[in-house]
């Protein structure tokens, strides 16, 4: 018999799932860990954490599973992208990783568009500079550790952290290291001219790789910790929503990914390199060789639902706070919510947007303000299907929709509507820690390349095309897009008197 292995470091847990070569799930384990936040808009990690986690959930689902790890043929890795982890000439974590959601990085932000000009770092690297990024986040360690900087030999994002622990080797994916901003992604590799502009040196990076390319095998020391094979391979893997789109499927281009997670991401294959102008879009590598991809991401998707529910609801089941809002019209009555509660990426990148209520009357029920809140997590998504249209991806022939949110049969009608496209349903639910173990089985040649990976393994389970509502929402949503302008100047000041 022969297995893969999937791992997915994420922020709160670190995933094993154990895959049969024909793609059946035999196994998932997920140990999880917390993360610290030393000060306002800070957020840290240590590395030993993920690696613990790996040790931990390799073995747990080897345990439950009985597969002798001799049958285990790949590796694939996948986990939190943007994140900054340096370590020293012997290898040594020189200080806690910071994070993809960590906003301290403003005013370096502000340096690498002075020193590169915004246009010309949006045409290298795909993307503009945010304080998510990996880049902003060395020039600040640089500006405010000095004595940590004067020591680094080594830069690693989480996920190519736990590969180092697992092989012995420095190494990431083209798809992970295309989030640093420090990657040119038409050349797919470390760009010269970033590296020269922000003084990084080009040696404290790894080799890149395409997602099913070896990259290493299990050392003796990773197998005796783990229960692996020594001499397993690990292949380059993805960024997490690269692997989540090949977990579902999207490889190819037309084909969209629509994650309704505690975040919301919208991802288009692509079969080449499409730059959104004005960078409102993230132009990603795709884990899948010589494809690309295009991303637009909303902070907090399913995220409102629960805040709403935990606020204004505390207690409620989601189902029977979902009940009533069926008998509420599209629109809800003129109310509209904005979802941008913990700021904004795409199409407003701005950590001082704010979430509201507009159009509050004394009509509007408890089941009103659910319906807004469904609704206007859907507008916010539009946002990115009309950003990916406006830069020539005018193709979108379906979208695979997954994530905690895509359990609510109406809320997924709802984004049918919105979206006036039909929505499908996939067989997968294990996203990209299942990814990346095709991209592993790809590797060790079980199937000739990832698109057959996918086609051999993934199914469509069901279908959500468009209602009559669609009509109605066509009419709001362009009243949803003018009030991010409109309240724009009022965040500011908000936020502002909140410090």
């Amino acid at each position: 018999m022969t297995y893969f292995l999937g791992i997915d470091a994420s922020t709160t847990a670190t995933k094993a799932l154990l895959m049969h070569a024909g793609g059946e799930v035999l196994g998932v384990a997920s140990p999880e860990y917390t993360y610290e936040t030393p000060q306002p808009l800070w957020t840290e990690q240590r590395p030993d954490l993920w690696w613990q986690a790996t040790v931990a959930g390799i073995r747990q689902v080897l345990t439950r599973t009985q597969v002798d790890p001799a049958d285990v043929q790949g590796v694939g890795l996948t986990g939190q992208m943007h994140g900054l982890v340096l370590l020293d000439a012997e290898g040594e974590v020189l200080r806690p990783a910071i994070l993809w959601n960590d906003q301290r990085t403003g005013a370096q932000c502000d340096e690498i568009r002075r020193r590169l000009g915004k246009e010309r770092l949006i045409q290298l690297t795909g993307n503009d500079a945010l304080t998510g990024f990996t880049a902003p986040k060395i020039l600040w360690v640089r500006e405010h550790e000095p004595e940590v900087y004067a020591q680094a030999a080594h830069i690693l994002l989480p996920k190519d952290y736990v590969r180092y622990r697992l092989t012995g080797q420095f190494a990431t994916d083209k798809a992970g290291a295309a989030g640093t901003l420090l990657f040119d992604v038409k050349a797919r590799d470390w760009s010269p001219e970033v590296l020269d502009a922000l003084d990084i040196p080009a040696h404290w990076l790894p080799p890149t790789h395409e997602g099913p390319q070896v990259t290493g095998h299990i050392s003796v020391e990773a197998a005796e910790a783990t229960g692996l094979k020594a001499g397993t391979p690990v292949v380059g893997g993805g960024g997490d929503q690269a692997a989540q789109a090949v977990g579902v499927g999207a490889v190819e281009p037309g084909i969209v990914a629509l994650t309704l997670g505690t975040s919301g991401v919208v991802f288009a294959s692509t079969g080449q390199p499409f730059i959104e102008p004005q960078g409102r879009l993230h132009a990603f590598c795709h884990a899948v060789p010589g494809r690309w991809h295009l991303m637009g991401v909303m902070l907090s998707a399913a995220g409102s639902l629960r805040w709403y529910r935990d606020t204004l609801a505390a207690g409620v089941d989601f189902d029977a706070l979902l009940t009533p809002v069926a008998d509420v019209p599209p629109g809800s009555e003129g109310l509209l919510f904005l979802p941008y509660l913990t700021g904004e990426r795409t199409p407003h990148p701005d950590p001082l947007a704010r979430g509201a209520f507009v159009g509050l009357t004394v009509r509007h029920t408890q089941a009103h303000l659910t319906r807004a809140v469904l609704e206007g997590v859907a507008f916010g998504l539009r946002d990115s299907f009309e950003l990916i249209k406006s830069v020539g991806l005018a193709e979108i022939r379906q979208v695979r929709i997954s994530g905690g949110g895509a359990r609510s049969a109406l809320w997924r009608q709802i984004l049918a509507d919105v979206l006036d496209v039909e929505l499908v349903t996939v067989n997968t639910a294990e996203g990209a820690a299942y990814g990346v173990a095709l991209l592993a089985a790809t590797g060790a040649d079980i199937y000739p390349d990832v698109d057959s990976a996918c086609a051999a393994t993934i199914r469509l389970t069901g279908s959500i095309p468009p209602g009559p509502a669609s009509v109605a929402y066509g009419e709001v949503y362009p009243l949803y897009r003018d009030l991010y302008p409109a309240l724009r100047p009022s965040f500011n000041a908000v936020a502002r008197v909140a410090m």
